[in-house]
């Protein structure tokens, strides 16, 4: 084919011959720039993602600083201190890390640096303070309240800044752009949510001598709750198409067996009809036994008409109704009409009610009819047992001599919690406030440790904890 056209050319008068050849060139020059414009465009938007993903690790790093040195003002124990303090440190480094892959000069954004550095080098010294044994004095305690101030500044303001960036008031390409100044012609001349007010939050700064209650322990190696013997995939549909009772499947399909999943389980799709509208709902059903694990159908929701407590009741019984009793809520989140109920089951002792955290279920409410959406088990079959809890040692009154004395306390119980070692303690469980926040402190039962500090956060989409 090329030869072809070679030889017709080589046959043109010299003339036609000329822009036939100038032709062919600028096709391939016009060619060859709409190669290095695509491989640019991808070479930027490669930068792009590359910078996005390390703002948004940034962003986070950040906003755990500022968490974990809350509760380090909160903390009254050397050791609990220790531990969280040094959380702290490896945050503030971690959040160092991050911004110095960011296209800004170390000039812009120098006392953010600094600061992140400085946060990191005193909480590592108190840190080891804590490990000696010894307890923060009140000028430690004094300073490690401004960090947490201007760590709540920064925190808030990359938060927005995060906002511009995705709704593309600010680009990273503008901001790579070799300009005089990109932050007096580019940044500046944004609002005070731009990195500019990164800055300006720390003005005053002159450098200091870092989804519910325990959620994310809720797998265990054991699974006490998971009681029963094996069933077969037909076996598991039955369980699936009790689950749908009253409802009319038009089918259930299975999807697969999860085998390595944390609880092995048959997973079904289902279609039911609803006044001749078609909804789907997926249902695992584990192996073992043969319990719902999951279950979750999404559908539009009409007008809320009712109340976070009927809701919390609903939920209650339907778990009731499905013989997992004795439990109470803790958390919730709400969005788009629908409550997400966290439930824990309680346990008396001596007449008193102590929260089992680790024995978790979820359950999901519309709020237009009471309509239960779904649930999630895996908690609570991980962990569900009566226990042989251990001997309560100490009194109430001199477990909360182990509190920071700045804790305004408002309520107070027993509770038994997780540790990230896939075991349990038995502990009061003090809810208090210091100044606007809220938060929960965990007393051993039996030598009066402190073994853990949680923050509640009161949204307008339900309570939650950090």
């Amino acid at each position: 084919m090329k030869n072809n056209i070679l030889e017709k050319i080589k046959n043109l008068p010299e003339k036609t011959k000329l822009a036939s050849v100038i032709g062919i060139c600028a096709i391939i020059i016009f060619a060859f720039l709409l190669h290095l414009e695509k491989e640019e465009k991808a070479y930027v938007q490669a930068s792009e993602n590359s910078y996005q993903m390390a703002f948004c690790e940034l962003v986070d790093y950040v906003q755990n600083v500022e968490i974990y040195l809350s509760k380090s003002l909160v903390s009254s124990s050397p050791e609990h201190g220790a531990e969280t303090l040094t959380r702290v440190w490896r945050e503030a480094n971690l959040a160092q890390s991050y911004l110095a892959r960011l296209p800004i000069s170390s000039n812009e954004l120098e006392n953010t640096q600094k600061f992140l550095n400085q946060v990191s080098d005193y909480t590592y010294s108190l840190s080891n303070k804590n490990i000696q044994d010894e307890k923060l004095t009140q000028e430690d305690l004094e300073q490690l309240t401004k960090l947490h101030t201007y760590s709540q500044e920064l925190a808030n303001t990359l938060e927005q800044l995060s906002v511009d960036l995705n709704n593309g008031r600010i680009k990273w390409s503008d901001l790579t752009k070799e300009k005089s100044s990109i932050f007096a012609q580019e940044v500046s001349n944004l609002s005070k949510d731009s990195f500019g007010s990164v800055e300006e939050n720390f003005h005053e700064y002159a450098g200091l001598i870092y989804d519910g209650a325990f959620s994310e322990h809720i797998t265990t190696q054991e699974k006490v709750g998971l009681t029963g013997e094996e069933i077969s995939q037909e076996e598991a549909e039955k369980v699936a198409r009790e689950y749908l009772t009253g409802e009319e499947i038009r089918e259930v399909s299975f999807n697969g067996f999860a085998e390595n999943a944390n609880i092995p389980a048959y997973e079904f799709y289902a279609k039911i009809n609803r006044m001749g509208k078609e909804e789907n709902i997926n249902i695992s059903v584990s192996k073992k036994g043969g319990h719902i694990i999951f279950a979750n159908l999404d559908r539009e929701i009409g007008a809320e008409i009712l109340s976070q407590e009927d809701a919390e009741e609903i939920g209650r019984k339907f778990l009731e109704a499905r013989g997992i009793k004795q439990m109470e809520t803790t958390y919730y989140v709400k969005q788009s009409g629908i409550v997400t109920i966290n439930y824990a089951y309680y346990q008396m002792v001596n007449d008193e009610k102590v929260t089992m955290y680790p024995d978790l279920v979820k359950v999901k409410v519309a709020l237009d009819n009471g309509e239960i959406l779904g649930m999630e088990t895996t908690g609570y079959l991980n962990s569900h047992q009566e226990r042989n809890l251990a001997s309560i040692k100490i009194s109430k009154e001199t477990a909360k001599q182990a509190i920071n004395p700045n804790l305004e306390i408002i309520s107070e119980g027993l509770a038994v919690i997780p540790t990230e070692w896939k075991t349990e303690i038995f502990c009061y469980e003090f809810r208090g406030k210091i100044q606007d926040r809220e938060f929960l402190i965990y007393i051993n039962v039996e030598n009066g440790k402190e073994e853990d500090i949680l923050i509640i956060l009161n949204t307008e989409n339900g309570i939650l904890t950090q």
